[in-house]
């Protein structure tokens, strides 16, 4: 049965046009997806986790509430982490939520955040070259970074080992937990120059 902390948010969530109009027990389903792909190639749950664009709330808050771990929820909007800092607040809200406001290309140089984490995850937060190196610098060297991904199974081609490995990332799998999962993991530290600008992974993609 879903926690009633989560639901009251999502609601509120929906009624600030955050999230769409498909029913909850859908958009839980596809959050609880990310926790199935972590479990397909680690064990327990994530010491802590970053939520990267996390808009709305998902699947971060999902998460948050499933695993009860240290969570940071980032988006570059004030009026969505705005709302976010405010659920967090809320009675029955999980302890251990933190909230970042800004580009996630500035934010991962700051000391706090800098190789920080087991786990990020990203939906719906831009192509591969920009989720992945907007992501990298975020994660530990041994961490994961799993991404929703579009449900035609043939778009594994949409990740290139060289271009990512460049980062220090590796292509581990495309999962199906319901929807398709990307998951790369971190092999090595993030080379210095990675991320670049903000705005520059999106306009000069690696691949």
């Amino acid at each position: 049965m879903t926690n009633q902390w989560l639901l009251r948010a999502l609601e509120e969530s929906r009624a600030r046009d955050f999230l769409g109009p498909v029913p909850f027990e859908q958009q839980i389903e596809h959050a609880t997806g990310f926790a199935q792909a972590w479990s397909d190639v680690a064990e327990g749950v994530p010491t802590s986790f970053l939520d990267l664009g996390s808009g709305g709330g998902l699947p971060g808050l999902v998460l948050f509430d499933l695993w009860r771990c240290q969570a940071t929820f980032l988006d570059s909007m004030e009026k969505r982490t705005a709302f976010l800092r405010e659920v967090l607040l809320w009675d029955g809200a999980p302890e251990g939520g933190h909230v970042e406001t800004g580009r996630a290309e500035a934010l991962a140089r700051t000391p706090r955040l800098n190789e920080s984490f087991d786990l990020v995850t990203a939906r719906s937060f831009g192509p591969p070259a920009v989720a992945a190196e907007c992501a990298t610098r975020f994660l530990k060297v041994g961490g994961y970074l799993i991404v929703s991904e579009p449900p035609n199974d043939d778009s594994a081609s949409r990740w290139k080992p060289d271009a990512v490995g460049q980062l220090g990332l590796h292509v581990i799998q495309r999962v199906r937990h319901g929807a398709a999962y990307q998951i790369l993991k971190k092999v090595r530290a993030t080379p210095d120059r990675f991320p670049r600008e903000v705005g520059v992974p999106g306009k000069s993609p690696l691949f």
